[in-house]
């Protein structure tokens, strides 16, 4: 009898969530809610997706695969960017506080507004680009394995933007700099064997702005919830340029 007692007691979380509505003629505010954590997932996502449901469904945030693949559910959770479905909801006594990416445009709750950072991504042209017909028969452009295990590190990047808007110099040029995010996934074409255009790749990020605005904080590295390392791809980058004059 005393198990069933113990295990039907509540165990309150609270969570301090963003919110704002453009629609309403209303400052920002964060809104108080409660969670039993014994009728909850072990994720952050599963607290937001439980107060939708069952609580306010005006709440707006984005989410698709829970998994940490698709990069959509990218939001400040406790004061370090990362992903809710990832990140585990911490069952201390303090409240937590869900944020949307610092130093975006918002355009309602936990949603930023991405279009600046994927017109960045845009940019970069993150796509093979090759100089010389394929010979007759040729399906694919093929690489060594040595080759192929260069763009390990930088191709699981989901884009999510957790590493750029946690890094300084991107809050401040995030009009002219391209971030970490961005700069990692154009030195994988970079260093991709297959790529013919790897002298244009880096002429065009030679920039005062675009590449050198990195003052190696190296926050983008410490928060990336898939675990790799934006600040060395931008290094290397660099390296290449220096070797390159």
């Amino acid at each position: 009898m005393a198990e069933v007692e113990c295990s039907s007691k509540e165990n309150i979380k609270y969570f301090k969530i963003y919110r704002w509505d453009p629609e309403q003629k209303q400052k920002p505010y964060v809104a108080t809610y409660p969670i039993d954590l014994n009728d909850c997932g072990p994720m952050v996502l599963d607290a937001l997706i439980k107060v939708k449901n069952e609580q306010d469904p005006t709440l707006t945030f984005r989410r698709s695969c829970r998994e940490g693949i698709c990069g959509s559910c990218a939001m400040n959770i406790d004061g370090r960017n990362t992903l809710a479905c990832l990140c585990t909801i911490d069952d201390g006594p303090k409240a937590s506080k869900i944020y949307p990416l610092p130093h975006m445009y918002v355009v309602k709750d936990l949603v930023p507004d991405m279009s600046n950072f994927y017109e960045q991504y845009r940019s970069i042209e993150p796509w093979l680009q090759t100089k010389t017909d394929k010979e007759e028969g040729q399906k694919e452009w093929l690489q060594t394995k040595q080759d192929r295990a260069k763009l390990d590190g930088m191709y699981e990047c989901i884009l999510c933007a957790c590493c750029s808007t946690a890094c300084p110099s991107y809050w401040w040029n995030s009009d002219s700099y391209l971030g970490p995010a961005v700069l990692m996934q154009a030195y994988r074409w970079i260093e991709d064997s297959r790529d013919q255009m790897t002298k244009e790749r880096l002429e065009q990020l030679d920039d005062a702005f675009k590449l050198y605005r990195c003052h190696t904080i190296m926050n983008c590295s410490r928060v990336c919830p898939k675990h790799l390392n934006p600040g060395k791809a931008i290094a290397s980058i660099k390296k290449k340029l220096a070797s390159s004059h």
